[in-house]
């Protein structure tokens, strides 16, 4: 298990992703550091603002994955995100659109079901929510948080295609990812045969030796966890990259296609100015065919 710090905790919020796994793996380490609960919601807190608008929402998705789940272990985080709490609803209400705001709802409304915080804190965050509007009743089927099928963000194409340099960087960071992270990969090999084998519970004699194989079990546990949230976002990242280099080889499919209509209609009596238009044409598509194949260099997406 990695030692707590603000520059750690930086990190894995940085690397957090919309999916289930990722906001379940950070929640365990976070609440694992409990005793960190105040410097946690700090930094939580100021990351969350510098967040993109399309990942905030994810941010408190993770709040309220660790004010749930770290109640049975102590009051800590409830007790520190109160404070932040309402401001935290009313800048990502502010920052996303209609689409959030409904997911924003759904964590209130359950929060209200389950009690998490006083009356007056839910009103608060009633009012940061929804203003002078009142919410409508909804059942605790509609009210289920973290359907990973739903996402404040389109995962369609986007507007405009993305940059040749966009999608190198893209190519690029995934270099850096969870599959091929060899430190990671020895650790796991390296894990003692203790918590791999069942058979070896009937050694333990006494306490003492109880409670260390319950240490290297929970950090076991914790470490592939933690390879499990990082493989998840590493397949959002590809899945997205995939997405993007689609778009941007449709886009220069359509550029070129419009090109060859343009010399279908030209005049076979070619000018001077015609033979430069022609001669750009023909730069314009090698130079396109040696941007896409600069980008499949990079990809290496396994079926």
């Amino acid at each position: 298990m990695s030692a707590f710090s603000e520059a750690a905790l930086e990190k894995k919020l940085s690397e957090l992703s919309n999916s289930q796994q990722s906001v379940q793996t950070l929640s365990l380490w976070l609440i694992h550091h409990r005793k960190h609960s105040r410097p946690i919601v700090t930094v939580w807190e100021r990351e969350l603002r510098k967040a993109k608008p399309n990942r905030k929402l994810t941010f408190l998705y993770l709040a309220n994955d660790v004010i749930q789940n770290s109640k049975r272990k102590g009051p800590e985080f409830t007790k520190d995100f109160a404070p932040v709490i309402v401001e935290a609803f009313k800048h990502v209400s502010s920052e996303t659109d209609e689409s959030c705001k409904k997911h924003l709802g759904r964590v209130l409304s359950i929060w209200e079901e389950r009690s998490v915080y006083e009356n007056d804190v839910l009103e608060q965050l009633k009012q940061a929510l929804y203003g002078d509007k009142k919410p409508r009743k909804r059942t605790y089927e509609q009210i289920k948080v973290g359907d990973e099928n739903e996402n404040c963000s389109s995962l369609g194409s986007p507007s405009e295609p993305p940059q040749t340099l966009d999608l190198v960087r893209a190519l690029q960071d995934l270099e850096n990812a969870a599959s091929g992270d060899a430190a990671v990969h020895q650790r796991i090999a390296s894990l003692p045969v203790e918590v791999q084998e069942v058979s070896l519970l009937d050694k333990i004699t006494d306490k003492e030796s109880g409670e260390r194989l319950s240490k290297m079990v929970e950090d076991a546990c914790m470490l592939l966890a933690d390879y499990n949230g990082r493989l998840a976002a590493e397949i959002d990242d590809r899945k997205q990259l995939t997405r993007m280099l689609a778009d941007f080889l449709r886009c220069q499919k359509e550029a070129l296609a419009e090109k060859e209509h343009k010399l279908e209609v030209l005049d076979m009596g070619v000018s001077s100015n015609d033979v430069i238009i022609i001669s750009i044409f023909f730069l314009l598509k090698i130079n396109i065919k040696l941007q896409s194949l600069y980008c499949l260099m990079f990809l290496k997406i396994e079926d």
